[in-house]
């Protein structure tokens, strides 16, 4: 053993000084910046004591306060948070609303424009806006391509900052950045005192009162077929019954995180009656006993996020709610935050990376507790399904099919928008609904489901749309029930491209079927003729070995197409 070694066989090295002895003369890592860290330090002074399960929530803070993270605001928040600035770096770069500012590089501009490049607004020109913004925007503005943002109805859409609007061009968003209009307009949705007017929170508060049990309120959601809504299309009783067979605490969760392409009902009824789905979610809470309830709200929807605030604190001034009950989480742009693992892990303050299952959420889920986790649309038919009865809901579905569908409809359309019909409903009908097809257009084909849920030709247009079903044995699925109007001035072959666009893009990156997977597809499906048999082996490896629905589901497009739409690909 060396004769300078300690007992352990490792030389010893004296407090401050390097192994030869020669003293550093800063400490070492990255140096924190007084003003920087003064700065941090007097921004979240209204926030003490800090959490760790609140990284996100403080990030928001940062680029709100100075529309950057700069590395000296990143490197003080990891000081006041008592964390590894590893860790704090690794979830600011994992959410593409974040910007972050290394040193020596320049901040971006004033004023970002977000144009939604997702399937409806690039039907609707969005291309072209982006290229023309892009040659003539002032030093200010930034101009970049974003994913869905929940306005397919009102396609083309962009954002000013926080300011999301529909039916855009570019003389209008150059208006817009100049006047620097870039905070959200708030929509007129029924007050609290409206709503309990007509009956609002009787149901929760007969509920508190012993009018019925819970075992008994599962029975009721189980008859009147109330699924969950967001797309997996999981029986809402079930996941009840699933969550009260956990020792507490218990939790509950609402995934607002509306990113799937098509989507955007959630969006409608939250901009018009916010607390049928708030009281929704407290009977929810009851239902599992939960020690607090959490919204998780896509960042799209700044005028929710504003709106949901306000009128919680209106339910605790009326002592509906205690005080720090409801926690609203506002996501950072992240489609997989969708996914309810990944979802979960944002609301702790982390990557929102899947997690592995089993154990699924309803047995590990926030802070490692059994959690129940619903749609905004599943827990807003709560109230009146309690109020009205089982049959009321289930038999307003078709052949068979339980309940009224809330269907976001998109494309090529002359009234497009949410539109309230049975369940088990076909595009066909959904099309007449929204006075037929565009003026020009002829029908071709449509997602049944959002971006995941596959391409199917008009041929096929008296599908019924719901839950399995002759959907299924087509290789689609209904999900989000996310309706996308495609015509004959369409092609098939582009829209698949444009759908695993946005899947390489929002990929979490941590599988490889799905990160590279993806990437692949898009190469292959940008050459010249499609190579349907290296395709088919490629769709198979990443439905097959991804860790999640993204993964799985994102071969869809292409399958389907190549199945239904050949003269498009060959």
């Amino acid at each position: 053993m060396n004769k300078h070694a300690g007992s352990d066989g490792f030389k010893p090295i004296r407090p401050g000084r390097g192994g030869k002895g020669k003293g550093r003369a800063f400490p070492k890592g990255r140096q924190l910046d007084p003003v920087a860290n003064q700065e941090v330090a007097d921004l979240l002074e209204a926030h003490q004591p800090l959490q760790r399960d609140m990284l996100i929530e403080y990030l928001h803070l940062v680029q709100d306060k100075w529309g950057h993270l700069s590395a000296g605001h990143l490197a003080a928040l990891a000081s006041v948070m008592r964390l590894p600035m590893a860790e704090v770096y690794e979830v600011a770069t994992f959410y593409h609303h974040f910007d972050v500012v290394k040193e020596g590089e320049t901040a971006p501009a004033e004023i970002t424009i977000r144009v939604c490049d997702s399937l409806s607004c690039e039907m609707a020109g969005a291309q072209d806006i982006i290229k023309a913004l892009g040659d003539n925007a002032p030093d200010n503005v930034r101009v970049v391509h974003g994913p869905c943002m929940g306005l397919c109805d009102v396609a083309p859409a962009a954002a000013v900052g926080h300011n999301y609007v529909g039916n855009v061009s570019v003389e209008r968003l150059t208006i817009m950045a100049r006047n620097k209009e870039t905070s959200p307009e708030m929509p007129a949705y029924q007050s609290l005192d409206d709503y309990k007017a007509e009956g609002g929170y009787e149901q929760l508060t007969a509920l508190r009162s012993g009018s019925k049990t819970p075992e008994q309120v599962i029975d009721t959601l189980l008859e009147a077929g109330l699924k969950g809504l967001g797309g997996a299309g999981f029986p809402s009783g079930q996941k009840w019954k699933f969550v009260r067979a956990g020792a507490g605490p218990r939790y509950l969760c609402i995934n607002g995180d509306e990113g799937e392409p098509g989507t955007f009902k959630d969006r409608y009824y939250l901009h018009t009656r916010p607390h049928q789905f708030l009281e929704g979610m407290l009977i929810a809470a009851w239902g599992v006993d939960a020690s607090a309830a959490y919204i998780y709200m896509r960042d799209e929807y700044p005028a929710v996020v504003q709106l949901l605030k306000d009128e919680i604190g209106k339910l605790e001034a009326d002592g509906i709610v205690p005080e720090g009950y409801v926690h609203v989480r506002r996501g950072a742009g992240a489609y997989i935050c969708g996914e309810e693992s990944a979802m979960i892990e944002s609301i702790e303050g982390k990557r929102g990376l899947p997690r592995h299952r089993p154990p699924y959420v309803a047995q590990v889920g926030v802070f490692g507790c059994p959690t129940l986790v619903h749609n905004i649309e599943t827990v807003y038919w709560m109230p009146p399904i309690l109020e009205k009865g089982p049959d009321w809901f289930a038999s307003q579905g078709k052949d068979g099919h339980k309940g009224p569908r809330s269907y976001s409809v998109s494309g090529r359309l002359k009234n497009p928008g949410v539109v309230l019909a049975p369940a088990g409903a076909s595009v066909n009908e959904l099309i007449d609904m929204c006075g037929g097809m565009a003026d020009g257009h002829t029908f071709k084909g449509y997602l049944p489901g959002g971006a995941s849920g596959g391409i199917l030709p008009a041929s096929k247009g008296d599908v019924p749309l719901d839950f399995g079903g002759e959907l299924a044995e087509l290789g689609c699925f209904v999900g989000s029930h996310a309706i996308v109007v495609m015509s004959d001035k369409d092609s098939m072959r582009d829209a698949a491209v444009n759908l695993l666009k946005f899947f390489e893009d929002e990929s979490c990156g941590q599988c490889t079927p799905c990160r590279v997977g993806c990437e692949k597809a898009v190469k292959l499906m940008q050459k010249g003729p499609w190579d349907e048999a290296l395709l088919g082996e490629l769709t198979t490896a990443m439905a097959d070995a991804s860790i999640c629905g993204l993964g799985q589901a994102a071969p869809n497009p292409i399958r389907t197409v190549m199945t239904h739409f050949k003269e498009d690909v060959s």
